[in-house]
Parts: structure tokens; C-alpha cells; sequence
């Protein structure tokens, strides 16, 4: 596929055409001796001060941005539509400067990963776009600034040249010239430790000794092209740098024609820096993250995208178009998003001027409804105050089980207690007390206590019957009536004397633990709690939905850790009380945690549990914004989605809760069912090892 143009000097046989011959092998010695004395970047740089200046002032009194985008975002969102589908290799050495010993072993291992992380896409991409029978025809190597010739990371390392290496280079595969040619380079990435400074303000440039740099080397590139016989006719005038670090990276794309600069070889700086201020197009994307905190590569977010795309043009510079295009690779996502919203019926799926898909909802809940969030709290009577130290007594059955109250917690609205039995006082049991039916007339009777205990009573019962057995749902350890000091004087079995606990329900359950929202709240929700919370949650959703049932309520005051009596503690899902076990049961309503399908029809789809599962652990990581209406929830939902914030937040923690929120995006609001046995597989592998290496492939 090397295109080369011929030999200049064996065109033709005329006087003319030998005087050119000699004209155009002046030019290029000319152009080779410049490259040649072009070689230190700080003094170029030094030559572009005050253009860098007059151009931030012109910007500031124009109010627009002091340079242009190389990619608009409806080119990525399109890019990511055709990337769906493809594979891209999991790093095996990534940058983790959380684990690093010392500066140079962080700077060591981002080479490595940068390496990598340039193998891997340049493999991906001309397997999916050009060939996947083909060797790929790249090799990445880093450079070492001395010489300005390129080597393999590891031998760079061996050789002690870490601290001389200023860059990591993309380059046409040479057996020839094994340490590379400037005009075999495809495209340039420049690790620089401070990179990510740039990030927090989508506005601000990198400085200009980190934008000189870049410029200095796209010249040396555009420089060596133009004298190359290899054949860059696509677009011999433009190259892209990248610019990177351990987790951010962007791009600095340098567009011109070299031929109007001046190659005065004995003022090389003076005339490359007037040919950028007068003769180049620079345009510099926001700086955005690549790889995660963890080391992982955030393949499918903006920072990621932006920055294959810039080395999907530079492949098309030089092997041209690509037999496979962005858009027939786009378009079964198309088709898969228009179903996909067609059965969630969010109306228009047309694109808005920002790339964004127009958000409407469904035409069947037309009216807006706010959720209110706390129930209305009612006093209770003073006979009925529990205290801790208190016993009470259960009939169950004709039998009677004593419980101490040891501690009095609650979930945010509703109290509960932990107790011991009498007849058992080293183990411990969650009690929850119902309304007494003579504080209040049943039209005003508080529900959601309703809801805790006899609604959950009969959803454990059930499961009971079911024979679901999982060590990750509460087991029923009791349910039945108080049974009230003083002689009862209940006219028959179903009915109740007038004494204020007569007739008050109460449920007993298994195991005890404190709930996420406490470890949360303490700082004791790490990584490895995430992931065990995410696989133990599964685990339980996958036993209940083989019987039929549906949690809906799940969120941090539902979710306990175990750890007493126990050598691997765990998560136990609880809070079964409104679970959805026929069409006409309506699951609760949660602004932070319903799923979007719930929130829109009242209703639970297949994969509502573990939507609600996400953004419980996205929340958790510190994220939990103000949603004050069913709008705002369903238009934060819709936002964080479409720009894959939950995903870039979730990566932060792991990559398998990455890649498991894709999985769960995917299915929301379509009536597929989820795989839990895959996921659980995942999940469990990254509980024993590293998690942050185990998904071996991330598309």
C-alpha cells in the first residue's frame, strides 16, 4: 500500500527537464539541511511569545475561543456510533501514579501504557476500517530527543534513556530504518506530566512551552514530508500531535502549506516561527480524560475519542479512504437506537443543533407529577415509644418469640431497630414495628410503614415458598402481631381489644449489617465494597427475578453490608416491600434511584433493577445532584447517559462497573432480559484479583 512518487531525477530527458531535476534536489537538500539545524523546541518556542500573547488578547476582546476544534462533536458521537462494535485490547502496563513508588516510575509506565494504548488502536482501527487480513503496518516506538530516532519503550528504558524520550510516535513499519524516519511518522503523542491541569476549564489552552512543542514537532513532520517519496497525497499539509499524560491526553491538529516558508538555513527559527504566525490553521481540542484513576483506558469517552479519531485521519493520510466507513459502520447503531427508543417511547430521535437527540416524553404519562420524597411523619403515642433495652413479644402461629431492642436506626424516613431473641441473645435480627391500627383511621394510615412490614412480610413469604435460597436476600426470622402487656381482650383471633399495640404487626429478619448509605457517609465504600455491592446485588436480583419478582426500591438505606460472624463479609439486598410481583404493582418512586422506564410509566422493565443498581453506585462515588421534579430526574437520566457521564464516573472505580453500566444503557427501557450469569462471572473474577485489568476487551 506505500505509494511512492517516482524518482525526480529520471523524469523526462530534456534540458528543461535536467535543469528542474537539479531545482527540485537543491529544494530538498535545502529542506533536509533546515530540518537538520531545526532541532531545539525551547528556542523555537521562544520565538512564538508574543504571537501566543497577541493571539490570547485577541481572543479575550472578541470573546470566541482562541483556537478551533479539530472535531466538532457530532463527528465523535457518529465515530463512537461506528466504534460500537469494535474491540479495543485491554492495557496490559498502564500509567498508575496512585500505586507509583517515585516520579520515574510513574513517567516509565506511561510510556509503556502510551505505547500500548498506540498499538491498540492502531491495530483496532485498521482491522475494523481498512483490513483485517492484512498485517498491520504500524509500528510505535518513542523518541528519544538526543538523536531524534525512535525505540521500543522497553529498550529506551533498559538503554537509560527515560529521561531523554520526549514523545511516542506512530510510524509506516520499516525493516530498513528500524529507529524510524521523520517522514514514516503517522502522528506524534508528547507525554507531559501537567496535562491534566488543562482539563477542569474547557476553555483554557495548554501553556505555550506544552503548544510549542507540539507545533515545533508538526513542523518537523510537514517538513519531512514534503521532501518524502512516500505518498501522503491525502493530506501531506496536516498532522496531528497528541498531547498526554497518566489520564488526560487532547489534540493539537497543524494545517499549512510548508512550501511559503522560507528555509533560510542561517535563521531556521526566525522563519519556522513566522510561517506558523502567518501560513498555519491550528486548531486544539479540550483536554479531557483517557484513562481512568485506575490506568484503564476509557476507550468510548470523549478524551478517548478525540484522540483515535485524530489517528483514524492520520492513517487516512497516507493509506486513503477506508474500505469500511464511519458511516456504514455507524449505522446499525442508528437502527438500534431508534428501536430502542421507540420502545421507551421518548418521541423525536432526530439530532438537535448540539448533536444531541431531542428529549420528549412519553405521550402516556403527559403530566408532570412531583414525587415527594418523605413521607408525612406522625407522632406516635407515648405508649408506644420503644426504647433500647425493651423486650417484645410476637405471636406467630400460636407461638410466642421474646426480642430485646438493642440499638434504634433509621432508613431516612421510617425507624427500624436491631434486636436480640430472648431465647438466643448472642445473635442479632433486624425488627421492624408496624402502625398500631388504632392510632390512626385507615384512610390516613401511614403506608410506607405499610409497605416495610406487611407488604415485605408477604414478599418474603413468598419467596419462602418459592425456595429462593441465596445468601444475598434477608431471610424471614419472624413475622406476626405484638403481643401487648395486660390481659388482651380481643372479642376473636382477627380482631383487636383497645389497648394501642393490640393488632400492630411486626417482622423479623436476617442477617444484620450496616447499610452503604452508612459506609458511604463514613468513607468506607471503596473499590472492592463497590464491586462485591454491585456482584452481591446481581446475585440476589438474579435468584428473584427466576421466581418472578422485582425489587424496585433499591438504593443505599437498602443495601447492608454483613460482616459479623462471617469470614468474607457481603451485601444483602433488603427493602422488599415494594416489590413487584403482578403487572398491577407499582414499584416506588425515587428520584435519584428509580429507572428511567419507572419514573415514565410507573412500571419496572426487565433491566429497571439494575439501572437502579448504577446509579446507587454512581451516587455513592460522590456525584448527587439536585433533582426536585420527575422532569429534571428523566432529563438528568437522558444528559448523563448521552454523554456517558455515568460510565466515566463508574471507570473511575473499576472497569468492570464500566462496562457493566454500557451493558445495563444498553437494555434500559427494552424488554430484554439481562444476562446475570455473565456479569456475575465478571464481577466475581474481579473480586479475587487486580480489577482494573480484568475485562480483557472494551469496546
Amino acid at each position: 500500500m506505500e505509494g511512492k512518487s517516482p524518482d525526480l531525477e529520471s523524469i523526462g530527458s530534456g534540458t528543461t527537464t535536467k535543469r528542474s531535476s537539479v531545482s527540485s534536489g537543491s529544494r530538498s537538500r535545502t529542506r533536509r539541511d533546515f530540518l537538520g539545524r531545526f532541532t531545539d523546541s525551547a528556542h523555537f518556542t521562544e520565538k512564538l511569545e508574543d504571537w501566543f500573547a497577541l493571539t490570547l488578547d485577541n481572543s479575550a476582546t472578541s470573546n470566541g475561543p482562541v483556537f478551533d476544534v479539530p472535531f466538532e462533536l457530532v463527528e465523535l458521537q457518529k465515530f463512537d456510533y461506528a466504534l460500537e462494535g469494535i474491540s479495543f485490547q485491554q492495557l496490559t502496563r498502564m500509567p498508575s501514579p496512585i500505586y507509583a513508588s517515585t516520579s520515574n516510575a510513574v513517567e516509565a509506565k506511561s510510556y509503556l501504557a502510551i505505547e500500548d494504548f498506540l498499538h491498540a488502536t492502531v491495530k483496532s482501527l485498521w482491522e475494523a476500517f481498512w483490513s483485517q487480513d492484512e498485517p498491520v503496518p504500524f509500528s510505535v516506538g518513542c523518541l528519544y530527543n538526543q538523536n531524534l530516532k525512535f525505540y521500543q519503550a522497553e529498550r529506551a528504558l533498559a538503554l537509560g534513556k527515560l529521561e531523554g524520550l520526549s514523545a511516542t510516535g506512530i510510524l509506516l513499519k520499516n525493516p530498513r530504518h528500524p529507529h524510524g524516519k521523520w517522514d514514516h511518522i503517522l502522528e506524534l503523542a508528547l507525554l507531559r506530566s501537567d496535562i491534566g491541569s488543562f482539563a477542569h476549564d474547557s476553555d483554557r489552552l495548554p501553556s505555550l512551552p506544552v503548544l510549542g512543542e507540539a507545533l515545533f514537532y508538526a513542523l518537523r513532520i510537514l517538513i519531512a514530508r514534503s521532501v518524502s517519496r512516500l505518498d501522503f497525497s491525502q493530506s501531506s499539509n496536516c498532522v496531528f500531535i497528541l498531547l498526554v499524560d497518566s489520564q488526560y491526553g487532547g489534540v493539537v491538529k497543524v494545517e499549512g502549506d510548508v512550501n511559503k516558508l522560507d528555509f533560510d538555513l542561517n535563521n531556521v527559527y526566525e522563519c519556522a516561527a513566522d510561517w506558523i504566525k502567518k501560513h498555519s490553521k491550528i486548531a486544539v481540542s479540550p483536554v479531557d480524560r483517557i484513562w481512568n484513576k485506575l490506568g484503564n483506558a476509557n476507550w468510548g469517552d470523549i478524551g478517548a475519542l478525540q484522540v483515535v479519531f485524530a489517528t483514524y485521519h492520520s492513517i487516512m493520510q497516507y493509506f486513503g479512504a477506508p474500505r469500511h466507513s464511519i458511516e456504514d459502520l455507524a449505522a446499525d447503531h442508528s437502527s438500534r437506537l431508534h428501536s430502542r427508543r421507540q420502545e421507551r417511547q421518548l418521541g423525536d430521535t432526530s439530532l438537535n443543533e448540539n448533536g444531541m437527540f431531542r428529549f420528549q416524553h412519553s405521550t402516556m404519562s403527559p403530566e408532570i407529577v412531583e414525587v415527594q420524597e418523605e413521607s408525612t411523619k406522625i407522632e406516635s403515642e407515648p405508649s408506644m415509644k420503644l426504647e433500647v433495652g425493651s423486650v417484645l413479644w410476637l405471636e406467630e402461629s400460636n407461638y410466642q418469640k421474646g426480642y430485646q431492642i438493642n440499638e434504634i436506626l433509621t432508613n431516612g424516613t421510617l425507624p427500624y431497630h436491631i434486636a436480640s431473641p430472648v431465647d438466643d441473645a448472642g445473635k442479632s435480627v433486624f425488627l421492624y414495628v408496624g402502625s398500631p391500627p388504632s392510632q390512626l383511621e385507615p384512610a390516613w394510615e401511614d403506608m410506607n410503614l405499610w409497605y416495610q412490614v406487611q407488604r415485605q412480610t408477604k414478599v418474603l413469604s413468598i419467596m419462602k415458598q418459592r425456595g429462593l435460597s441465596s445468601k444475598y436476600l434477608p431471610q424471614l426470622h419472624g413475622s406476626g402481631r405484638i403481643i401487648h402487656p395486660g390481659q388482651c381482650q380481643k372479642p376473636s383471633s382477627g380482631g383487636r381489644c383497645d389497648h394501642p399495640w393490640c393488632g400492630t404487626p411486626i417482622l423479623v429478619t436476617t442477617p444484620v449489617g450496616e447499610t452503604v448509605a452508612d459506609l458511604v457517609n463514613e468513607g468506607r465504600f471503596g473499590t472492592e465494597e463497590a464491586i462485591r455491592c454491585c456482584h452481591d446485588c446481581l446475585s440476589a436480583l438474579s435468584s428473584s427475578s427466576s421466581a418472578g419478582i422485582r425489587h424496585g426500591d433499591i438504593r443505599p438505606e437498602n443495601v447492608v453490608y454483613v460482616t459479623s460472624g462471617v469470614r468474607h463479609p457481603y451485601f444483602v439486598l433488603i427493602g422488599w416491600g415494594h416489590a413487584v410481583l403482578e403487572d398491577r404493582d407499582r414499584p416506588a418512586m425515587n428520584l435519584h434511584f428509580s429507572s428511567t422506564y419507572a419514573l415514565q410509566e410507573g412500571k419496572l422493565c426487565a433491566a429497571s433493577d439494575a439501572e437502579s443498581l448504577i446509579y446507587m453506585l454512581y451516587f455513592c462515588s460522590g456525584d448527587f445532584p439536585e433533582l426536585d421534579s420527575v422532569e429534571g430526574a428523566l432529563q438528568w437520566r437522558e444528559t448523563s447517559w448521552s454523554k456517558r457521564l455515568i460510565q466515566q464516573k463508574l471507570g473511575d472505580v473499576s472497569a468492570v462497573l464500566k462496562a457493566f453500566s454500557d451493558y445495563v444503557d444498553s437494555l434500559c427501557g427494552t424488554p430484554y432480559p439481562l444476562d446475570y450469569d455473565i456479569w456475575l462471572r465478571r464481577l466475581k473474577r474481579n473480586l479475587s484479583e487486580d480489577h482494573g485489568k480484568e475485562i480483557e476487551t472494551s469496546g
